[in-house]
C-alpha cells in the first residue's frame, strides 16, 4: 500500500485572493439553460509549513469543524490520498460535506471477473454515495483503464461542490467534482445513485439491482456534450445528481436509451460532479477528536489522525470507508476501548459521542443494544418494505456481542476517569432522541435496560450446578452471525460463540458491578456483589467448554490432510510439533453436527485485554497456549509474515474447513489490524500485571520459562505489526504465496465457491487503534 499525503491547505472562499471558478459548462439536469455556480477554491502549498513538500508526504492538515449554510468556510479543507493498487482512494473535507472518492481500475494480474474499471463517491451524511461501473467500448475486458487528474483550473484532484439551496430553509446542495481519464472508449453500464448499503448490496451479493429505485434515474443531455443523471430518493425530497462533461478536447458523451440506459465515452479527459441535498454531520477535525496530550499524534500521525476526523462526528463515530460508513456500535466500542487514552473527553468530544450513540439506540423492549444503523434511503426502502412510508432510520438489533460492550465502556469513562465522573450526572439525564420509540427515555434509563438484560441471561449459568453448555450464551434464533466474525462461514455456523461466554460476559458484568458500587443503578444496589459473583463463575468455568486438545500425531496428519485439501504452497512446519496441540475453538454446536468447531483463531485476545483472571493455573496454561500460537509459523500457528492469521482451520479434520477458511473469506486465513491491536494490548495488560504492586503477582510472572514465552511471543508480534505497518489502518488484508507469502487485497481474490467478494476498507475506526496502542518495554 502506498501513501501520497497530498495535504493542502486549501483558502477559504471569500479571502481576498479567492477565485470563484465558474464551470460554465455545467448544466444541472432540472435548471435547463440555466448555468449554475460551482464555487471551487484555489489552493497553494504552504510554505511556512512545519512539514517540507517533497515526496510524498506534504505539508499540515486543518480541518473545517462546523457545517455552515454559506458557500465561504471560514476554516480550510482537507485533501488526502490512499493507495491500495486496483484501488485509488482520495478524500475531502471542508466545512459543508465529506467525500470519499474510490477509482478502480485493473492490473495486468486482476481477476476481472470482480475486478473492473469503477467511480465511487461515498459520503457520510445518510450512508450516501454513487457509482458508475465501466467497460471497454471496443477492446476486451481489462483493456480499459481510468484515473483522476488534477484540476488544471485549482490545480487539485478534487474540488468542492456547493449550490445553495433555493429556499432560505432549504438544503444546500454539497458534494465533490474531478475529472476522470479515459485511456480508451467507454461505456458507463451500471450507475447506482442514492446509497452505500444499495451499493454494498451490489457489489457483494448476486448484483441484483432494485427495479423502481434504477428506474427513477433521469438521463439528460446538458450543455457542451454532458451528460447529467439524478435520481431522486424515496423520501420524494432529497435528490443526488451525478454530471459528466469533456473536458480538454474529448468527444461528446452519448446516451444510449436500448434495454438498459448506458453511456458512451471516447478516449479522454472529462469533468465530473457528484452531489446531493442531505442534512450533513457536524464534522470533529483532528484537534477536536483527539485530547490534550495527543495532539502530537497530528503531525506524528497525519494520515491516521486525518482518516480519524473522517469517520468521528459530534453524536457518533462511524464504522469505516468506503462499505461502513455510518454507525456500528460494537465497532466504535471496541475502537473506544483500545484508544480511549487518546480521545477527546467531555461534552462534544469523541468518548461521549461513542457512547451517547449507542445509548441512543437501545432497543427499550429487550435491551439489545443496536449493531448498525441503517439511514437515509437506504431505511426509508427497508420501511417501504414493511408497507410502511417513513424515512425513519431503523436499527439491527441481531448480533448479541454488541450488548457486553456498552457496560464496560461506561464503566471506563464514567467510573475511572476524573472528567468521565464529573459528566455523569448531566450526561445520563440526556433525553433519547434518534429512535422515536425511545422518545422519553433518558440515557440512564437505556442503561439500566441494557444491564438488566445481561443480568438475567447472564445468571443460569451463574447458579449453583448452572454451569452447562444450554446456560451458555447462543446466538438468537434464525440467526447464523452474533459477533464479530459476522459472515456466512465466520463461526462454522456455531450457536454458542467462544468470544462472548469466555470473555464478553464476565468482562461486561465487573463493569455492572462497578457501576452499581458507584451508584449507577440504584435500584439495583446489590448488584454490585450479585455481578462480581456471576463474573467469577464465568471467568473460571467457560473455557473448558471451547477447549480443543489434539495428540501431537494426530495433528501431523490433520496438517497434511489440510495442505493436500487447500493446495496451501508454503512450507507445512509439521518439525515444530513436539507435543500436542491445545487452542479454544471459535464456537459450539457447529454445521454438520460438529459439537465444536476446530479452528484455531486470535480471539484469545478478548480475555487477554478484558478481564484479570484469577485462578492462576488456568490463567498460566491459557497464556502459554496464547503464546504458542503467536510464535508458530501458519500452518501450526497463526503467524505469517503478513501478520497473525484469525483464523487456522489446519486442525478441522474435515475438508470444509479448508473450503470455508480461506485467504478470500472475510474471516478465513486473513489479517485483521484490530486483533492485531487487542491481541498486542491484551498481552502487554497480562505482563504488566508482573509488576503491578497493588493486586497479588500472577503466577506465570514467576515463572521464567513461561513469563520468557509470553514476552517473546509479545515481541514477536510486535515484530510482525512493524513489518506490516503499510496496512495497519485498512480493515483487513490477505496474501497469495510465491515463494513467500505477499501482502494482497482481500477483495482482488476470487471468494470462496458460493460466497461473494468482500472488499476491505482502506480505513476502518478499529484499525487506527495503533494510534493508541504502542510497544511497550518490560
Amino acid at each position: 500500500m502506498v501513501v501520497d499525503m497530498r495535504y493542502c491547505r486549501v483558502q477559504p472562499l471569500g479571502a481576498c485572493t479567492i477565485a470563484l471558478v465558474f464551470l460554465q459548462s455545467f448544466v444541472f439536469a432540472g435548471n435547463q439553460g440555466q448555468n449554475e455556480e460551482y464555487l471551487c477554491s484555489t489552493s497553494h502549498l504552504d510554505p511556512s509549513s512545519a512539514f517540507s513538500a517533497k515526496a510524498s508526504s506534504t505539508i499540515t492538515v486543518a480541518v473545517a469543524s462546523s457545517p455552515s449554510s454559506s458557500p465561504t468556510c471560514s476554516s480550510n479543507a482537507t485533501t488526502f490520498h490512499l493507495s491500495d493498487p486496483p484501488y485509488e482512494n482520495y478524500f475531502y473535507s471542508d466545512c459543508h460535506s465529506s467525500s470519499h472518492v474510490v477509482v478502480t481500475s485493473p492490473l495486468s494480474n486482476s481477476n476481472l471477473e470482480i475486478i473492473g474499471p469503477r467511480l465511487l463517491i461515498a459520503w457520510p451524511a445518510g450512508n450516501s454515495g454513487v457509482v458508475a461501473f465501466f467497460e471497454p467500448q471496443n477492446g476486451a475486458n481489462g483493456s480499459l483503464a481510468i484515473q483522476l487528474e488534477n484540476s488544471t483550473t485549482t490545480g487539485q484532484t478534487l474540488d468542492p461542490v456547493y449550490i445553495p439551496s433555493k429556499s432560505s430553509s432549504g438544503t444546500p446542495r454539497v458534494g465533490i467534482s474531478g475529472f476522470i481519464n479515459f485511456n480508451d472508449s467507454a461505456v458507463l453500464t451500471v450507475p447506482i445513485l442514492g446509497s452505500i448499503r444499495t451499493i454494498r448490496d451490489f457489489t457483494e451479493g448476486p448484483s441484483i439491482l432494485i427495479t423502481y429505485i434504477q428506474d427513477a434515474i433521469e438521463f439528460s443531455d446538458i450543455s457542451n456534450g454532458g451528460v447529467s443523471l439524478n435520481r431522486t430518493w424515496l423520501d420524494n425530497s432529497t435528490t443526488t445528481y451525478l454530471d459528466f462533461i469533456p473536458a480538454q478536447s474529448a468527444g461528446s458523451i452519448k446516451i444510449n436509451r436500448a434495454i438498459n440506459t448506458t453511456l458512451q465515452f471516447e478516449a479522454g479527459t472529462y469533468q465530473f460532479a457528484a452531489s446531493f441535498d442531505y442534512p450533513q454531520l457536524e464534522q470533529l477535525s483532528p484537534p477536536e477528536v483527539l485530547n490534550s496530550a495527543a495532539q502530537g499524534l497530528i503531525r506524528q500521525s497525519p494520515d491516521q489522525t486525518t482518516s480519524l476526523s473522517f469517520l468521528s462526528y459530534t453524536k457518533k463515530l462511524l464504522a469505516g470507508t468506503w462499505r461502513f460508513l455510518t454507525y456500528f456500535g460494537r465497532d466504535s466500542m471496541l475502537s473506544l476501548l483500545l484508544m480511549q487514552d487518546i480521545l477527546s473527553e467531555g461534552s462534544g468530544g469523541a468518548i461521549e459521542a461513542v457512547i451517547g450513540a449507542v445509548l441512543e439506540r437501545v432497543n427499550r423492549t429487550d435491551g439489545s443494544a443496536c449493531h448498525e444503523e441503517t439511514i437515509g434511503d437506504y431505511a426509508t426502502y427497508l420501511n417501504h418494505l414493511e408497507n410502511v412510508t417513513s424515512t425513519a432510520p431503523q436499527c439491527d438489533y441481531k448480533m448479541i456481542d454488541t450488548d457486553y460492550y456498552l457496560p464496560i465502556v461506561l464503566k471506563n469513562y464514567f467510573v475511572n476517569t476524573p472528567i468521565g465522573k464529573t459528566r455523569s450526572r448531566s450526561f445520563l439525564n440526556t433525553k433519547a432522541t434518534v429512535l422515536v420509540e425511545n422518545a422519553g427515555l433518558t440515557y440512564a434509563d437505556l442503561a439500566l435496560i441494557e444491564a438488566e438484560k445481561i443480568m438475567n441471561s447472564s445468571a443460569a449459568f451463574a447458579a449453583e450446578r448452572g454451569q452447562t453448555k444450554e446456560n451458555l450464551i447462543h446466538l438468537k434464533t434464525g440467526q447464523i452471525v452474533g459477533e464479530w466474525r459476522d459472515s456466512t462461514y465466520g463461526i462454522g455456523g456455531g450457536r454458542i460463540p467462544y468470544d462472548v461466554n469466555t470473555a464478553l460476559v464476565p468482562a461486561a458484568l465487573r463493569a455492572i458491578a462497578k457501576l452499581a458500587g458507584a451508584g449507577f443503578f440504584p435500584s439495583h444496589p446489590e448488584w454490585n456483589e450479585t455481578a462480581d459473583m456471576y463474573a467469577k463463575v464465568w471467568e473460571d468455568e467457560t473455557l473448558k467448554f471451547f477447549e480443543v486438545t489434539i495428540p501431537r500425531q494426530t495433528a501431523i496428519s490433520l496438517i497434511t490432510s489440510y495442505i493436500n485439501a487447500s493446495s496451501f504452497p508454503g512450507p507445512s512446519h509439521t518439525s515444530n510439533i513436539t507435543s500436542d496441540i491445545i487452542f479454544h475453538g471459535l464456537a459450539l454446536d457447529g454445521n454438520n453436527d460438529q459439537p465444536i468447531i476446530r479452528v484455531m483463531n486470535t480471539d484469545d485476545c478478548f480475555r487477554l485485554f478484558l478481564l484479570n483472571t484469577t485462578n492462576q493455573p488456568q490463567l498460566s496454561a491459557f497464556l502459554d497456549q496464547t503464546a504458542e500460537h503467536i510464535l508458530q509459523p501458519f500452518p501450526v500457528g497463526l503467524s505469517s509474515p503478513v501478520g497473525l492469521f484469525v483464523a487456522n482451520p489446519a486442525f478441522g479434520g474435515d475438508a470444509v474447513y479448508a473450503a470455508n477458511w480461506t485467504n478470500a473469506a472475510y474471516h478465513g486465513t486473513v489479517v485483521w489490524s484490530w486483533q492485531l491491536a487487542m491481541t498486542a494490548a491484551g498481552l502487554a495488560r497480562q505482563l504488566g500485571r508482573c509488576n503491578d504492586t497493588s493486586s497479588p503477582i500472577p503466577d506465570f510472572c514467576t515463572n521464567a520459562n513461561l513469563h520468557n514465552k509470553i514476552l517473546s511471543a509479545y515481541t514477536h508480534l510486535w515484530d510482525l505489526i512493524d513489518a506490516n505497518s503499510a496496512q495497519l489502518s485498512g480493515e483487513v488484508w490477505s496474501w497469495v504465496y510465491n515463494n513467500g507469502f505477499q501482502v494482497e487485497p482481500l477483495g482482488a481474490l476470487p471468494p470462496p465457491p458460493g460466497s461473494s467478494p468482500t472488499e476491505s476498507d482502506i480505513r476502518q475506526l478499529w484499525s487506527l487503534t495503533f494510534l493508541a496502542v504502542q510497544r511497550e518495554e518490560f
